[in-house]
């Protein structure tokens, strides 16, 4: 999608399919109510039909007729959004009763959100509709909101008020109602916030569908497999925040576990240097003073929300002075990087000296992990378990780091598999002898 605005603050853009009368009805309405909340701009509704009550009421509300290249909903909302020039864009039925205030509350709660969403599904929202229809629709939601984790109640409203730039960004598959969903899902991914106010939805006044029920249900399965995959991937911005409280048994385990031991090896430590922070909860108990760092701006866009200062930079060229802080964390990263990439040097150089350096990587000698990765591969191919292409190993991380001059103090595993250690830099060279508690901690004897 492409188009940049041009002088125009909102484009309103409505699908139709033989909605002549509910236009003729809504369009006027709809242009008093942005009238008076002083904006410039446009009405653009795209529909395939040119009959003549569709025709003569978007000529009498000066709007633009959009004729989409295909049938499908997610087609016609797109060619509209093409088409628009305004730096934000409405998105809206044709059905609707003609009562509009919902525009202006929509307009004011667009600060500080990407996409905001007219729900019938939050407090102070309803849905005007037959009781079927309702059901229906609060089971969709239900399915795709607890089955993607997507804290939305509402994924499936078509009203809703998008920021132009980041709407023709998103990439998107869905060609029919299912595309509602999808650019919901897809926006959580990249790190935007989505914010919903409350709507009563009236029914529909006139018009058709030619949707078939059977056809629009595979596609809305096809759709959240699609989704399932792609926001459960560890590239999704808030991956790591949501794996905290997983459904899943074992991953729910695994991240609590991991931020129980760093925040306990970092405590007192003074501020942090996070290299490759993700979206861990970790980032909340980073004290004053303390920096995280990603790569990857889509889990920056959502680790803002945690309230530490985030910088987008590369592990290989940190962006701090020598010996900058006294802590510097570093938790599942270096076994997606090269071995001879400059990562290790570069944590080495922004720690202080007498600072401590928590490192964290999987165990590459333990069979546990090794049959653990096996497992996860067959379960889900092309999952992080591809994306580790640095091994290590209890062994060459203390021979790495004790040769720099650091002193090995402490190192923890959760289920023998992930390794969680911690240097002081230019301390003593280590003591070789170790002992195991049972809770996996290894400590110098």
């Amino acid at each position: 999608m492409s188009g940049p605005s041009h002088g125009v603050d909102l484009s309103v853009v409505i699908p139709a399919f033989h909605e002549g009368h509910s236009l003729t009805a809504l369009l006027p309405e709809l242009s008093r109510t942005l009238a008076g909340l002083g904006v410039t701009y446009e009405l653009l509704v795209v529909t395939r039909d040119l009959d003549r009550s569709t025709t003569t009421a978007v000529e009498r509300a000066g709007a633009r007729h959009i004729v989409p290249e295909q049938d499908g909903y997610g087609v016609a909302l797109m060619a509209g959004c093409a088409e628009a020039r305004g730096e934000y864009i409405l998105t809206m039925d044709a059905d609707l009763a003609p009562e509009t205030t919902f525009v202006r509350t929509l307009w004011a709660a667009r600060i500080g959100a990407k996409v905001t969403i007219a729900s019938r599904y939050v407090q102070g929202g309803e849905a005007r509709v037959p009781w079927r229809r309702w059901l229906l629709s609060r089971a969709l939601n239900l399915f795709f909101r607890r089955g993607l984790s997507v804290p939305i109640r509402d994924l499936s409203s078509s009203v809703r008020l998008y920021d132009a730039a980041i709407l023709r960004d998103l990439q998107h598959d869905a060609r029919d109602l299912d595309i509602l969903p999808e650019v919901i899902v897809r926006a959580f991914a990249e790190g935007w916030v989505v914010r919903e106010v409350p709507f009563t939805y009236a029914p529909r006044l006139d018009g058709s569908s030619r949707r078939g029920r059977w056809r629009l249900a595979g596609a809305y399965l096809q759709t959240f497999w699609s989704l399932w995959k792609h926001h459960n991937s560890i590239v999704a911005a808030d991956y790591d925040d949501r794996a905290h409280d997983s459904i899943i048994w074992l991953q729910r385990y695994w991240q609590r576990s991991r931020y129980r031991h760093v925040t306990d090896l970092i405590a007192a430590q003074g501020a942090v240097l996070d290299v490759g922070c993700g979206s861990s909860r970790i980032i909340v108990t980073l004290p004053p003073g303390s920096v995280a760092i990603d790569i990857l701006r889509r889990k920056l866009r959502y680790a803002r929300r945690f309230g530490r200062p985030v910088v987008q930079a590369s592990g290989f060229a940190l962006p701090v002075r020598d010996g900058a802080f006294p802590c510097v964390l570093c938790s599942q990263v270096i076994e997606h990087v090269p071995k001879e990439s400059p990562i290790l040097d570069e944590l080495c150089r922004a720690l202080a000296p007498g600072g401590r350096l928590v490192i964290g990587t999987p165990d590459y000698a333990n069979w546990q992990w090794v049959w653990m990765e096996k497992a996860y591969g067959l379960a889900a191919p092309g999952g992080y378990a591809d994306e580790h292409i640095a091994h290590y190993t209890y062994d060459e991380l203390m021979e790495i780091f004790t040769t720099r001059g650091f002193r090995f103090e402490e190192a923890r595993y959760i289920l023998r598999g992930e390794l969680i250690m911690a240097f002081r830099k230019g301390g003593a060279m280590m003591v070789h002898g170790r002992r195991v508690r049972q809770d996996c901690t290894l400590h110098d004897e």
